[in-house]
């Protein structure tokens, strides 16, 4: 693993951390699908996001979301409407409450929406990442299995290098999040938010 990517060439890619997804209030909330593990992220990563501020590095937010179509009503795809029946018009609706980024890590500096589990499927996330100039990404969010999963992949194929910060993502089980750490190992380092403010505070 390289060493030497400047803290302005680095991001925290925060996936999914949005009020809909953990506040009380919030979609996922409001029909009782909580986990603690992803509850209790935001304030876990919040140290990070802060140390690598001081630094000059980035902050990025990936936000799912629910593209309204005709009257408001969201284009949800089939398997997720038969997974999550509770999803209904305003839902992680572009520009909403609960569409945004927790407000415990933010700002962030760049913001981008997407509608599957890859951060890169048919969004912006390659071109902005290319036009900022940023080369490492250390990867949190939900869920580790999902968006976490498939972004960090898809990073890797894209050649920028990555980190998983194991105890900065989490899933709706810690079996599950577990075997996902596990399946990632050999994709991606893999470290802890403590290990990650240690690296970060030497980078130039």
């Amino acid at each position: 693993m390289k060493h030497d990517v400047p803290a302005a060439r680095t991001a925290l890619l925060i996936v999914d951390l949005q009020n809909d997804f953990l506040d009380p209030k919030g979609a996922y909330g409001r029909s009782g699908q909580s986990a603690p593990a992803i509850a209790a992220l935001p304030a876990r990563i919040k140290p990070l996001a802060d140390a690598l501020r001081k630094k000059g590095g980035w902050i990025v937010s990936t936000q799912f979301t629910l593209v309204p179509a005709k009257d408001g009503e969201p284009l949800i795809s089939p398997h997720l409407k038969q997974l999550r029946p509770f999803l209904k018009k305003g839902d992680f609706l572009p520009g909403s409450w609960g569409h945004q980024l927790v407000d415990m890590l933010q700002p962030a500096d760049l913001i981008v929406e997407k509608i599957a589990y890859s951060a890169f499927y048919m969004t912006r996330m390659e071109w902005v990442l290319r036009k900022t100039g940023i080369e490492k990404l250390y990867v949190c969010g939900i869920v580790t299995n999902g968006g976490v999963a498939s972004t960090v992949r898809d990073c890797h194929v894209r050649d920028f290098e990555t980190v998983v910060l194991e105890d900065g993502c989490a899933a709706f089980s810690e079996e599950t999040h577990k075997t996902a750490i596990d399946a990632l190992r050999p994709v991606s380092p893999v470290m802890t938010i403590a290990e990650a403010i240690k690296e970060i505070e030497t980078l130039a």
